[in-house]
């Protein structure tokens, strides 16, 4: 049983389409400059990756026909991505730096495509996946804050840095995640 979508404007296929064309590459970017941020290494680098590769797949999907029915896993990624942050010990503004580097990078790749456009039509796809990823940010400090108020009442407010029950967490919110998105895609097919 398939999805019942609404068309998309041609000019939000085309982001998704190009955003998918650089998926690779925009992970890995944002990967090494995630990575070449770290101070202490909490939390491995597969693991980070694959965190930002789930973010990069869930924004194609906002930027699709599917872009409704993503809406609420994007909300959840990012709100994933807040706690992850806090258990890799970030600070509330590194979590924000952070997925704000996602706006940078998809600047970068998509210009040129967003440039060719008529200016009415540029306009409203940068206002839509600006609006976009400031909800994943809101988000992601919601997590964020939810994480350390947790902390806060099972540790005592000791900071705990991640150890292997807090890594199989993530592991498993990240295993979670990928399922909900491999399922929103095979319901279109």
């Amino acid at each position: 049983m398939g999805l019942t979508m609404r068309p998309s404007h041609p000019t939000l296929v085309a982001v998704s389409r190009a955003l998918g064309a650089n998926r690779d590459a925009l992970v890995q970017e944002w990967l090494s400059w995630t990575v070449d941020r770290m101070v202490a290494s909490t939390l491995s680098r597969p693991t980070i990756e694959r965190q930002l590769a789930l973010l990069v797949d869930v924004m194609i999907e906002m930027a699709s026909p599917l872009r409704r029915q993503a809406l609420e896993l994007w909300l959840e990624a990012c709100e994933s991505y807040g706690r992850t942050a806090a258990e890799r010990g970030l600070a509330a503004g590194e979590v924000v730096e952070e997925i704000q580097h996602l706006r940078e990078l998809m600047i970068r790749h998509l210009s040129e495509m967003i440039a060719a456009l008529p200016a009415r039509a540029s306009m409203a796809t940068i206002l839509r996946l600006n609006r976009v990823l400031d909800k994943g940010i809101s988000h992601a400090v919601v997590g964020y804050t939810d994480a350390l108020v947790e902390t806060l009442f099972n540790q005592r407010g000791v900071p705990v840095g991640v150890s292997g029950e807090i890594d199989q967490s993530i592991h498993d919110r990240l295993a979670h995640l990928e399922t909900e998105l491999a399922d929103l895609r095979s319901r279109t097919t």
